[in-house]
């Protein structure tokens, strides 16, 4: 008998403050259905609003054998609480907070906030680990806990750091000897770029986490130089063990939006196929007396839509 095609549910931000994003995830989503085929997709409009997603998790939950979570760790804050109560299991692909972990219902399957700028500060620390390094952290927990991790790592590797806001990290700046860190909304991380390019001691380097997609081009003047983080980027890892090739997905989405896919939205195909596939057995051989993993070259099959 053939089972019935896979629900998936998620509760995006369609509009209000986290909308540029969560339209993101949702075309990402939306991608990912049309490779398939085969797997019935539900989307809410959470509206940004925690309050609001309260309202609608539970009958989207209901009508679904997948649940995914919103983006932003805000609302993966009251999906995790949800879930704890409810009884259910939702896998987080928005939310990077601590604030987002629920042991035993919530799968994240992200880099940890506190995790965000290690790559740029292993670079700095190789290429110039005398400048001071100065944060500007964003209000809300997300700035708080990448701001933190940033400065932990940073310590670690014996580099200067001030930890600031966002008026006072222009406040005393050395002369073309600091670099700057913005960790905050993308609003918060715009502000600060835009007024650090129009400072008279401007930072040696930059690096936000809003740089990390292609609307931050848009809305910085001279976006060159200027490094950013991203939980995913083209070319960036190797071939997907699971889910659409990652230039068969581009290619879609591209197709379907008109425009390249940042990373919100692929992080939100790559969640909903790893939650689908599951985690695959490994064949063994024996040979000379022991084992072995058996491995070939044949084309992978496509999984099933439960994942057995």
């Amino acid at each position: 008998m053939t089972p019935a095609p896979l629900r998936v549910g998620a509760c995006l931000s369609l509009s209000g403050r986290f909308g540029q994003f969560g339209r993101q995830a949702a075309a990402g989503l939306q991608t990912w259905q049309q490779l398939y085929g085969d797997i019935g997709l539900l989307i809410e409009d959470d509206r940004s609003d925690p309050r609001h997603l309260e309202t609608v998790i539970p009958a989207v939950a209901a009508r679904c054998d997948l649940l995914l979570g919103p983006y932003s760790s805000l609302l993966m804050r009251t999906a995790g609480r949800i879930a704890s109560e409810a009884g259910l299991l939702v896998w987080n692909h928005g939310g990077s907070g601590d604030e987002a972990a629920w042991p035993g219902h919530v799968v994240s399957v992200l880099t940890p906030a506190v995790g965000y700028f290690r790559p740029f500060i292993v670079r700095l620390q190789h290429e110039k680990p005398h400048l001071v390094l100065r944060i500007a952290q964003g209000k809300g927990t997300f700035g708080r806990q990448v701001a933190e991790g940033a400065e932990a790592h940073a310590r670690a590797n014996g580099m200067a750091v001030q930890r600031l806001d966002a008026d006072g990290v222009f406040v005393g700046a050395p002369d073309g000897d600091w670099v700057l860190l913005t960790a905050g909304t993308f609003e918060h991380d715009i502000a600060v770029v835009s007024r650090a390019l129009q400072f008279a001691r401007q930072p040696r380097l930059i690096c936000a986490v809003a740089a990390g997609v292609r609307a931050f081009g848009q809305a910085v003047p001279c976006p060159d130089g200027i490094f950013g983080i991203a939980q995913w980027f083209p070319s960036s890892v190797p071939q997907a063990e699971t889910g659409p090739a990652e230039d068969e997905f581009v290619a879609a989405y591209s197709r379907l939006q008109g425009t390249p896919p940042d990373y919100p939205a692929v992080q939100a195909a790559a969640t909903a196929a790893l939650a689908q596939t599951g985690h695959d057995t490994v064949l063994v051989r024996w040979s000379d007396g022991s084992p072995h993993a058996w491995r070939d070259h044949r084309p992978r099959m496509r999984p099933s839509p439960w994942g057995r």
